[in-house]
């Protein structure tokens, strides 16, 4: 398909991927690689990457993929978060079909193609789809990266804040809680000009807002297409883990003004209850319990640190 604009065509894509990305360079180039080795035309994708102020490499890697065989549009930006980097890329796309991708996921062969052929067969404007995401087989996985993937690690419940695949694997059908910007796609008319709110300009839930937003006023459906994989290539510890629950928490407070249905600032019970749990004397007594050998508090414990 073609549109016409200026007296010029410019040719509609069936995908369009975008990344934002942030001094990653090196798996940003091998998130690239695997982009071009596609079972997928590349002449029917496109892939926009905005460089969100990055002080490494990034540019340079972008400079030279411009020359390569995919359809790489390379955008820049001061440092602003992911929320405006996407905005930005959502300017230039002209997929039908938009996949938001994250700078360190390296997709499977297939992974165009089972969003695109997902979206297919469920062609009505509300739908979109969630692809699965799993730690890449290189990494040597630690106890904190595998809780950080498992939110029902307290009482079938709670636990860590990146992924939840294994709620779908046990049933649970995917909403705006799973609407994960490392790997989700939604049709480009369904999203509007821009989407993001930018008053996320830290880490935190601007995609979850945005996923809420479009189900509640737009009718969203998701699908979950676990053969749309991508590999997570990002080692975490707990060192991490304060800057990333100040941004959180702060992030927290703006959904629950706007949306406050939702619940996202704990209650008085749970606020006393998270001050119980991870006062110094308690984190000291799960520590020293999680030690014995059967180690049945680390989940516990990495909980309360958060």
């Amino acid at each position: 398909m073609q549109l016409k604009a200026s007296g010029l065509y410019t040719r509609v894509m069936k995908l369009s991927v975008i990344i934002p990305t942030y001094n990653r360079a090196k798996i940003l180039e091998q998130t690239l690689r695997a982009l071009e080795s596609q079972d997928f035309e590349l002449k029917d994708f496109e892939v926009v990457v905005v460089n969100d102020g990055s002080t490494d490499k990034t540019s340079k890697v972008l400079i030279k993929w411009k020359k390569r065989k995919l359809n790489l549009i390379a955008l820049k930006q001061k440092n602003a978060g992911q929320g405006k980097a996407r905005n930005k890329a959502l300017q230039k796309a002209t997929g039908e079909v938009v996949i938001f991708l994250g700078d360190d996921t390296i997709p499977t062969p297939n992974f165009l193609k089972e969003h695109w052929d997902l979206h297919q067969k469920h062609p009505k404007q509300c739908y979109a789809v969630l692809g699965l995401i799993e730690w890449h087989p290189d990494l040597k996985i630690n106890a904190y990266m595998r809780w950080m993937t498992n939110g029902s690690s307290i009482f079938g419940k709670f636990g860590g804040h990146q992924f939840a695949y294994e709620k779908l694997k046990r049933g649970k059908k995917p909403d705006f809680n799973f609407f994960y910007t490392s790997n989700v796609s939604l049709k480009r008319k369904l999203l509007g000009r821009n989407p993001f709110d930018l008053s996320f300009n830290k880490y935190g839930w601007e995609d979850i807002e945005l996923g809420y937003r479009l189900q509640k006023e737009k009718g969203m459906r998701m699908l979950y297409n676990p053969r749309a994989m991508v590999y997570h290539h990002h080692i975490m510890d707990e060192k991490g883990l304060k800057k990333r629950m100040e941004f959180i928490g702060r992030s927290a407070h703006i959904i629950d003004a706007k949306y406050p249905e939702l619940k996202k600032v704990p209650g008085r019970s749970k606020k006393f209850a998270f001050r119980l749990l991870s006062n110094p004397i308690s984190l000291l007594l799960i520590t020293i319990l999680n030690k014995l050998p059967l180690k049945r508090l680390q989940a516990l414990y990495y909980y309360a640190l958060s």
